[in-house]
């Protein structure tokens, strides 16, 4: 049995590629040479206050959490990952039949951000109009208030920002 299981660890390990970009492998998505980033508080072109604050430090925990880079406040650092909140808004998303009570809303935020190479002063990640939604419900009895929704979309939004980051690689 121990033979086996150490033929089959063997194969799989050999089946590994030294580049993640070139099939399966143990190494980091993220760019081997890039090892700091600076966050500024993003922009914010929105009439909601405080959702600039809350996303740039939902995006460094991220950053943090999922990444093998170091988040620097000062210059100079590897990358700057820099962005503007252009939207943020509600959709109905169900209504009950009778009343018209909104029952179910989407709570949906869009922004631009660009990740940059600070030292040789290239883009790395830029995207247009990327948007996170999530979901909550103001309905009576289960009376959730709009932060609930704004703070599931300010998360969504930041795993899905430093997923694009690691996707561009």
């Amino acid at each position: 049995m121990k033979r086996l299981a150490c033929t089959f660890l063997a194969i799989a390990l050999c089946a590994c590629s030294s580049d993640p970009r070139q099939g399966y492998s143990f190494e980091s998505t993220f760019p081997k040479d890039v090892q700091t980033v600076i966050v500024p508080v993003f922009k914010n072109q929105t009439t909601t206050p405080g959702i600039e604050s809350e996303l740039t430090e939902a995006i460094i925990k991220e950053i943090q959490a999922s990444t093998p880079m170091k988040v620097t406040s000062a210059d100079p650092s590897d990358s700057r990952l820099a962005g503007v909140i252009t939207d943020a808004s509600m959709k109905h998303l169900t209504v009950r039949s009778g009343t018209g009570l909104i029952q179910e809303l989407a709570y949906q935020i869009t922004v631009d951000f660009d990740w940059s190479d600070s030292r040789r002063n290239e883009p790395l990640v830029s995207r247009r109009k990327f948007t996170a939604t999530d979901t909550f419900s103001p309905a009576t009895g289960v009376g959730e208030r709009i932060e609930v929704g704004q703070h599931a979309a300010i998360a969504r939004l930041a795993k899905d920002i430093v997923a694009e980051m690691r996707s561009s690689w």
